[in-house]
């Protein structure tokens, strides 16, 4: 004992390691940091407004507006009716019975220059059309044609309400359990957002190249999420050091998983729509971005926890750094595994209706695994799969030489 002793306060020993490796994480993250700001500003977005899409266009050409509207009756009727989609200040007029049936909606309009006023719906009652009751909240778009006459059409149900409630909900939970930090990981979220909104998708429009694009912003999203959530220490940085190596593998792997497997992203009803209607954009950097942002929330779960262990055990466990991150592993085996489900299902939850629609088509399981559709999550969960399980040993390797256990202090 008394040998360890002495080893403990020898030159030797792991304590001088941390303050040397502080400075390392610190000048690779400020390089990092220094990077994402000037591939910001290279790739900052022009500003240009693209062309509204055709299915997105009112007849004038312009961006659809919508308005606010209230079922006030619905019932069946011969279809036809000329009061169908007009602006009514009094009862529509029915159509003549040529035997045909159509759901017939009466709708108060609660919005726009129309307010007040009612309109009539009409549907085929067949599948996919909406089932409206008396009372229930819905928009609808206004169109109004070269001659300046106006017409209504069902576009969606009014959500606002409830999608705030559930908002609400979810924010005020999350601030009562993590206190302060979850209130700091929510301005989080809205940091990420608004980088997507703000520079991810205005550059991807203007044509820029997608690797560069999801980069910098996945890293910038980093750096506000984590700092923000975790708070400025050298724990954080591990986790954020860890989490911006992985994410760079996974945009290799990403890479490579499309270009091995010929994935081209048309499988997918918008991407095609994007093809179509915005051709300077790449379809394939599209998917590529998907790939590296779907990610990123997997992969920094999996670091900040790594990191926390390896602090906790360095704190508590009177050993080694060596022994510390073997029992740290042991935590992230778990995790990694826990998290590969995560990754699977999930999927599998999203695509039950494809799955449905191919378990009735008679095909083999080969033929569904390999078509495009289901090839593409495949990819993307294999890829996050991997990096995850990557980052594991990393972000402990680099986490376990930043903390000082207890017996390297003594």
């Amino acid at each position: 004992m008394a040998h360890s002793h002495s080893h403990s306060h020898s030159p030797s020993g792991p304590s001088p390691l941390g303050p040397l490796a502080a400075k390392i994480v610190v000048a690779a993250l400020a390089a990092c940091a220094v990077a994402v700001a000037v591939g910001a500003v290279l790739l900052w977005p022009s500003g240009h407004k693209a062309d509204i899409p055709l299915p997105f266009q009112n007849a004038a050409g312009g961006a659809v507006t919508t308005e606010a509207g209230h079922v006030v009756s619905s019932s069946t009727g011969a279809c036809g009716s000329p009061s169908a989609g007009a602006v009514l200040t009094s009862g529509p007029v029915a159509a003549p019975d040529t035997g045909a049936r159509c759901v017939q909606t009466l709708v108060a309009i609660d919005s726009g220059p129309n307010q007040g006023a009612t309109t009539l719906l009409e549907f085929s009652g067949g599948p996919g059309q909406p089932h409206l009751a008396a009372g229930d909240h819905i928009r609808i778009s206004r169109q109004v044609d070269n001659t300046g006459t106006t017409s209504y059409a069902f576009y969606d149900y009014e959500r606002t309400f409830p999608l705030v409630l559930l908002a609400s909900v979810f924010a005020v939970v999350i601030v009562a359990v993590a206190r302060w930090r979850g209130l700091r990981a929510l301005i989080g979220i809205v940091v990420a957002f608004g980088v997507l909104v703000v520079f991810l998708l205005p550059a991807l429009r203007d044509g820029a190249p997608a690797v560069p694009v999801s980069l910098v912003a996945s890293a910038a999203i980093l750096y506000a999420v984590i700092y923000l959530a975790h708070g400025v220490s050298l724990r954080t940085s591990a986790a954020l050091l860890g989490t911006l190596t992985s994410m760079a593998l996974a945009a290799v792997l990403s890479w490579g998983a499309i270009q091995f497997t010929h994935l081209t992203g048309l499988s997918e009803d918008q991407n095609n729509e994007v093809a179509a209607y915005l051709g300077n954009v790449s379809i394939t950097g599209l998917l590529l971005a998907g790939f590296i942002i779907g990610s990123l929330g997997v992969l920094n779960d999996v670091t900040v926890t790594q990191a926390s262990t390896v602090f906790e055990l360095a704190a508590l466990e009177p050993g080694s750094r060596r022994s510390v991150f073997v029992g740290a592993m042991r935590v992230g085996r778990d995790h990694i595994a826990s998290t590969v489900y995560t990754l699977v299902l999930a999927y599998a939850g999203s695509a039950l209706p494809l799955l449905l629609l191919f378990s009735v088509a008679n095909r083999s399981l080969g033929d569904i695994l390999t078509s495009e559709s289901v090839a593409i999550e495949v990819a993307r969960s294999a890829v996050g799969g991997i990096a995850l399980a990557l980052s594991v040993p990393l972000t402990t390797g680099i986490a376990a030489i930043l903390a000082t256990p207890r017996a390297a202090e003594r």
